[in-house]
């Protein structure tokens, strides 16, 4: 639709580069119940509006905004919900919990909008503000798990001793309303939004004080977006907001360009002017503004000074690539859940969030610019070895490519992304009868896994997760983007089954996955006083097993006391009972049952063992790893040692063998295929962990690389026998020759060692 433009020439048009957002105010009409909450709500969502402001005093003063926000949201899929509160209604502790939970659970949907008491507008107006600055300071402690630790503040009206922090969804913005000077310095100094009328001299007074205060805070101030609420009416034009759309847009208009305005809220209880305010109003004015301002006037991010303050050297922020999904940095509220693994804290200089191929290479693009800084890749985040983060380096983050993909029904033939989680693969394969073996906890990724060979608990019976690769998509050090398999880039396809972490990023994985019903799966608790004889006798029935049987075992350091357990978590390929009772008797009767829980499941059922919350890890456990072709008598004895002494707090034995020694040394990068179990054991310090471990490592021949968290050179040596090492040293000249991945069982291209010794 046309409109004449009416914008005074002679102002600087002011822009804080704040895309434009349209809302509704909620009436306050003590008539408008429950029911027709909603409705309005449901309207203003189906209208496309932006967000709506649930006022304090909606219905009266009997409602609460924040409570009626929740009414609302339930009834609501998109629409951002703005509770405006008074200051003094809600204890801040308790209104930061609230806005917290619900904006977890609208998945970022809520804002909050504070106001000044009653004293704001008479005597003691300056407590009343300095009152509001303290709410919104304790809000934000509370908000803030970027800090760890309990929430603490000192202040004149309001006192934290220690409370619990809980973080929303997103960084929540926090808008105050007014036009006195202290309230106009307040929202400079501490707001994200401020809202007011739309006098144009008030707007430009505000401004100017807003954006005085701000800088004098070491703030930017288009780190503070400008509300503005109007009222009007469609039809004839008997003042400004009234008339024609085009009228309005012509009101409109000044207050964006000139005055920087980013959200504009209608007032009114006429559904026919806010239904055209939406329809015809919004997408004119947009129109109108892009046209009046310079291209991509509001496409540039503004971090606020709370974010650029934790900002670590080294790093070329303003550089990072635009393309990103996301760019998260330590300032930002979604660091905290990306910063660390399972196991293990981080604390990187930056996230790169990578959706695509092209996102991936900007990516890796962006850090082989930053030479010496390092450089940590991540699927979904479990990273025991604690090589998916790191400290103040860059993090290329591919958890969004998720995707679990049916290519081929008669070849059982799928797709899956590096982000997805094997519960998530097993849940996407049971409809099909299918399943695919890796390891034994749903929440690890599925990029880690499936480049480092894969210990799960269909292995006897199926082979490693490698094993069923068929081909992968990845990003080489040279960005650019490849595909190997059996008839494409063999060579490289061979390394990525086992040593995938040193040639790229993948990101896609081609499996034939596996015809599997109903499964078994049994957790025994067994005594274990007798441990040498209980692992000896573990292993050998183990060994003696058909190969439709897998077990893993757990075996605690005994404490005060008492006598070891053993804990055992055996999966048996076969539905019927009789074959599974004579399966799991023989490990059954090695030693007296504490507990037992045997079922028939679905493999799906067993890998949905993962909580979906964020990883808040902060310890540096240390892990080794060793492969083992028998639990000898003489390694039983020693590991016993180990056990009882106290060195390691987790001592976990894997059997592997059966369809895993299927295939030969050298048709993968994963050679150690003649072990018939797999150890890993965990502690607190390298040298203590280090310290027992030499009393196992003469019984080992080679190591799994997912369960080291030693990087110390001769580990190398350890992962890959001598030939295929070589092997990988002459690709990784070929693929990676400046060394780019060198955050995992790092190699040396073969150039810079020709004798080969140099691990």
């Amino acid at each position: 639709m046309g409109h004449e433009l009416t914008l005074d020439p002679s102002r600087r048009a002011m822009n804080y580069g704040h895309a434009l957002r349209f809302g509704l105010r909620l009436p306050v009409d003590a008539d408008c119940g429950p029911r027709q909450l909603v409705e309005v709500a449901g309207l203003a969502e189906q209208w496309g509006l932006d967000l709506l402001v649930i006022p304090a005093g909606t219905a009266g003063d009997d409602l609460e905004p924040s409570t009626v926000s929740s009414w609302i949201a339930g009834a609501t899929v998109s629409l951002g919900l703005v509770a405006e509160v008074h200051s003094t209604n809600l204890h801040p502790a308790m209104l930061a919990r609230a806005v917290a939970s619900l904006d977890q659970l609208t998945e970022g949907r809520v804002e909050l909008a504070l106001q000044a008491g009653p004293a704001a507008a008479g005597s003691g107006a300056a407590d009343s503000i300095a009152a509001l600055g303290e709410v919104i300071a304790v809000v934000r402690e509370l908000w803030n798990v970027l800090d760890r630790g309990l929430g603490r503040f000192t202040g004149r009206f309001y006192r934290l001793a220690g409370a619990q922090k809980a973080a929303p969804a997103h960084d929540v913005p926090i808008a105050v309303d007014g036009q006195s000077p202290d309230l106009l310095r307040l929202v400079g100094q501490q707001a994200d939004e401020w809202s007011t009328g739309c006098c144009a001299a008030a707007l430009t007074q505000g401004n100017r004080a807003v954006d005085e205060a701000a800088r004098g805070a070491g703030r930017d101030p288009r780190e503070i977006r400008r509300r503005v609420t109007i009222h009007g009416g469609l039809g004839e034009r008997t003042g400004r907001f009234t008339g024609t759309a085009v009228d309005w847009v012509n009101d409109l208009l000044p207050l964006v360009v000139n005055h920087g305005v980013g959200t504009i809220v209608l007032n009114t209880d006429e559904r026919d002017v806010a239904a055209g305010f939406a329809s015809e109003v919004a997408p004119a004015l947009r129109v109108a503004v892009d046209a009046a301002l310079p291209r991509g006037w509001s496409s540039a991010r503004v971090r606020r000074s709370a974010v650029l303050a934790r900002r670590r050297p080294g790093i070329d922020y303003e550089g990072a690539p635009s393309g990103m999904a996301e760019v998260v940095e330590p300032g930002d509220l979604a660091y905290a859940r990306l910063r660390s693994g399972y196991l293990r804290g981080g604390a990187p200089g930056i996230i790169l969030r990578a959706a695509t191929n092209e996102q991936v290479t900007q990516a890796l693009a962006f850090a082989r610019r930053h030479h010496g800084v390092a450089l940590s890749r991540r699927s979904a985040g479990h990273g025991v070895s604690g090589r998916s983060t790191n400290d103040g380096g860059i993090v290329i983050d591919v958890s969004l490519m998720n995707a679990i993909e049916l290519l081929d029904k008669r070849t059982r033939r799928v797709r899956i992304g590096p982000g997805a989680r094997w519960a998530e693969v097993a849940a996407a394969l049971e409809p099909y009868g299918w399943a695919l073996s890796s390891g034994d906890y749903g929440g690890v990724g599925v990029g880690g896994l499936a480049t480092a060979g894969g210990i799960g608990y269909l292995a006897r019976g199926h082979g490693l997760t490698i094993d069923r690769l068929r081909a992968v998509e990845m990003v080489l050090a040279d960005g650019s983007v490849v595909r190997a398999g059996d008839s494409e880039n063999p060579a490289l396809f061979w390394a990525v089954r086992g040593a995938g972490a040193n040639f790229g990023i993948v990101t896609a994985f081609e499996f034939e996955v596996d015809d599997v019903g109903a499964v078994a799966f049994a957790q025994l608790t067994q005594d274990a006083s007798d441990l040498e004889r209980y692992l000896v006798e573990w292993g050998r029935v183990v060994e003696d097993s058909p190969r439709d049987l897998t077990s893993f075992v757990i075996v605690p350091p005994p404490r005060g006391g008492r006598p070891a357990l053993a804990v055992s978590r055996t999966m048996v390929d076969s539905s019927d009972p009789e074959t599974v009772r004579a399966m799991l008797e023989p490990l059954a009767a090695i030693s007296p049952m504490y507990a037992q829980d045997i079922v028939i499941t679905s493999y799906a059922a067993v890998m949905d063992n993962a909580s979906d919350d964020a990883p808040v890890s902060l310890g540096e456990p240390v892990s080794r790893s060793g492969l083992l072709r028998h639990v000898t008598p003489q390694f039983a004895a020693a590991a016993a040692r180990v056990i009882r002494g106290g060195a390691i707090g987790w001592f976990q034995l894997r059997s592997v063998g059966g369809a895993v020694a299927d295939v030969p040394s050298d048709a993968t990068a994963y050679a150690h295929r003649d072990a018939n179990f797999s150890l890993v054991v965990m502690g607190a310090a390298d040298e203590v962990v280090d310290k027992a471990w030499a009393q196992l490592s003469p019984f080992f021949d080679g190591l799994y690389i997912s369960f080291e968290s030693s990087l110390r050179p001769e580990r190398i040596a350890e992962a890959w026998p001598p030939q295929t090492l070589s092997r990988l040293r002459e690709l990784k000249t070929v693929y990676d020759p400046e060394g780019v991945f060198g955050d995992n069982f790092a190699l040396t291209p073969s150039t810079n060692d020709p004798g080969g010794s140099n691990p």
